[in-house]
Parts: structure tokens; sequence; C-alpha cells
């Protein structure tokens, strides 16, 4: 990175080159894809949807930038506002969010006519504060009562909150918990065990909800799980299209802006947007958006061996792990691998609330790299001081 970059843009030079270039597969898949929703909707005015798009992405990059100048160990103080914030929309969502396909995941903003997605509040808080409540008690992670419930508690009502509109939402945030608390030394006996409670209880939530014929959006998730095993079936289609997007894509392609299928894909422009970048780019250019997200993991995983410290170790992780999760499940189903999930691909798919929150988790990693950073220079000067003081005088 060149000097006067270097000298605004502190954290990992790496991860900023990881955010530049998933922003532009972002721009040019986005302006593909949203082709024919310009027709349908905005009268053929296909820039109307990347314009959008950029001044969102555009935002997120300001607000990267901006957390990234935050010393981490505010964000230990934050994460508890964060949580209650959380819980509040959470609930607010479920008394009078907007409903789509059949369950309650937005918030209107009054006055503005946009919405945005509790759940990402929501998922970001439980990471940082679950990475708080570990590092704090890292002397004392056996602890059942007094360190594995204070997580489990907040961890299980988000979670709870979440469910009912998004099934894969809640799942992620529940894995991302999972493996902080196994890096961070809870037992596993307690964490199985969690595991299995919860596993026979949703059973029996299916069981009951299927005996009164409860339908909402429990059919909706029976529809995709019949779908997935039974690829035939006519509600499969998306998952056919993006077959089909696939297969014209090759192995190695270059056609910006050239994709069929977005015309056929009923949301190529954020649940399909994988499909569409593999059309136009091939395999090759899917698997470089592939190693970005793994590389991104990668070096955080660096980060929490460098750090002296848990809770920025715990809170870099944390929110790789959960970006990098999201990213996984999104591109499992477009080759269908998993059932459709309706999870965007992070950084990638068109703008709205999970953008921007993505952006604040890629801030705070950063900010955890400069911090990291500074510690690392703040010791070399001192032991540089320290041993200028010990050198011994020469006499003539």
């Amino acid at each position: 990175m060149p000097t006067v970059l270097k000298k605004y843009f502190k954290g990992d030079p790496v991860i900023w080159a990881v955010i530049l270039l998933l922003s532009v597969f972002s721009l040019l898949a986005v302006y593909s894809s949203t082709g024919s929703l310009a027709y349908k909707y905005q009268g053929g005015n296909t820039s109307y949807y990347i314009l959008k798009h950029a001044t969102i992405l555009a935002m997120g990059l300001v607000i990267t930038y901006v957390t990234h100048l935050i010393p981490y160990k505010y964000f230990s103080r934050i994460s508890q506002l964060l949580l209650v914030v959380g819980l509040v929309l959470l609930l607010m969502t479920l008394a009078f969010g907007v409903t789509l396909n059949e369950g309650k995941r937005f918030l209107l903003i009054p006055g503005l006519s946009l919405t945005f997605q509790a759940s990402d509040i929501g998922k970001l808080a439980i990471i940082m504060y679950t990475a708080r409540i570990l590092s704090k008690n890292q002397d004392n992670t056996q602890d059942f009562r007094n360190v594995f419930k204070s997580m489990m508690a907040p961890l299980l009502l988000v979670c709870l909150l979440v469910l009912p509109a998004n099934f894969s939402t809640a799942v992620l945030i529940f894995a991302t918990a999972f493996i902080l608390m196994f890096i961070g030394r809870i037992k596993l006996k307690y964490l199985f065990g969690m595991v299995g409670i919860l596993a026979l209880l949703f059973a029996a939530f299916l069981a009951i909800a299927s005996l009164v014929h409860f339908e909402g959006r429990i059919l909706t998730w029976k529809n995709r799980l019949i779908s997935f095993v039974h690829p035939g079936n006519e509600e499969n289609f998306q998952a056919d299209q993006a077959k089909i997007a696939i297969v014209s894509g090759g192995l190695i392609n270059l056609r910006p802006g050239k994709s069929i299928q977005r015309n056929f894909l009923p949301h190529p422009y954020s649940d399909f947007i994988y499909a569409i970048v593999i059309e136009e780019y091939g395999l090759a250019g899917g698997a470089v958006v592939l190693i970005l997200y793994l590389y991104l993991l990668f070096r955080a995983g660096m980060l929490v061996r460098k750090s002296s410290r848990t809770f920025p170790a715990f809170l870099a992780i944390g929110l790789a792990v959960m970006i990098t999760f999201q990213a996984l499940i999104n591109m499992a189903v477009v080759v269908n691998l998993l059932p459709v999930t309706g999870q965007p691909l992070p950084m990638i798919s068109m703008g709205g609330s999970s953008l921007l929150f993505t952006c604040v988790a890629l801030g705070i990693i950063q900010s955890v790299s400069k911090g990291i950073k500074d510690q690392q220079e703040m010791a070399s000067k001192i032991a540089e001081e320290q041993n200028e003081q010990h050198e011994p005088e020469v006499h003539h």
C-alpha cells in the first residue's frame, strides 16, 4: 500500500484489498443483474438501481473507514447497548414488521419509506457481546452458571426472536457464537448439551405445528426442504435456473453484463447473485470470490495469533467467521448444496441493511488490526529506548 494511503488507511492492507475487490465484483454483478428489474419497475432506466446500490455501497465504505478509526476497546461497552437496542428492534419487528414471504423481517423507518432488518443488528451485537463475556472470563470459562449462562441467555433470546421470520439467520447466529465459544475454551459438554436440547425443542415445535396444521413460515421451510430433496419439483425453479447459469459460465469466461439467466432468476441481484458472477466470469471468477472470503477469515486468524489480548482476538475472529459463513451458505445454496435460505452474499448482493452492517463488521476487524499494530509499534519503541539506555559508554 502506498505511503500516502497507509497514513489514512490503518489496519491490514490485505483486508482493505479484499474489501475493494468485493466492492468491484458487487458493482459489476448488480449492474448486470438488475436489467430486468429496471425494465419492470423503472421504465428501462438501467442506471437507477446501480446508482442506488453504488450510493449505499459508498456509504458502507465510509462507515468501514470511520469504524476502523475507533479504538477496539470501545466496542466492548458498545456491545451491551447494541444488544439491548437489537432485542428491542427484534421485538418491534415481530409486532409491527413488514411481512415478506410470510415472515416479518423488516422494520419501516417512519417518514423515509425505507426498511431495514433488525436481525442484522442482532447478529452483530451478539457476536460482540459474546467476545466481551469470553474475554472477561478467560480464567473462569468452566463456570456454567456465571459464564456459560450469561452468554447463552442473550444468544437464545436473539435466535428465538429471529427464528419465526428467518430460520437461516438464526442458525447462522447460533453457529457463529458456538464456534466463538469453542475457541474461547467453553467445555464441549456444555456446548453440545445445549445443541441437543435446542434440537429436541425445535423438533417438538415442528411436531406440534404439524398437528395443529399451522402453516405460515413453517410451510415455506417445508416446501424448500421438499424442493431440495426432490430436484424435479416445480418449486425448485430458482435452483434450476442457478444451475443453468453455472453451466453457461463454463470454466473460464469474461462476459460482464452478458448474463441471460438474470432474466429468469427471481432474485439475481441478491440471493442468487453468485450464479450471475459464475455465468459472466466462469468458475474461475466464482473461485476468486470464494477465495476472497476465505482469505478474509485467514487474515482474521492471523490477527488472533498477533493479539496479546483476548477481546480483540475474539472480536475479529467472530465477525470474520460470521461474514464467511454467510457467504458460504449463499454459495452453497446457489450450487444446490443447501436448500434455498434467502441469505444475501456479503458485500456483493444489492445494497441494504445487510451490506451496511457487514461494512461495520469489516471496520471493527480493521480497528482490531490497527490496534494490534499500534501496540506492536509501541512495544518496539519502548524496547529500543531500553536498549539505548543499557548501551555501554565508549571511553577514548
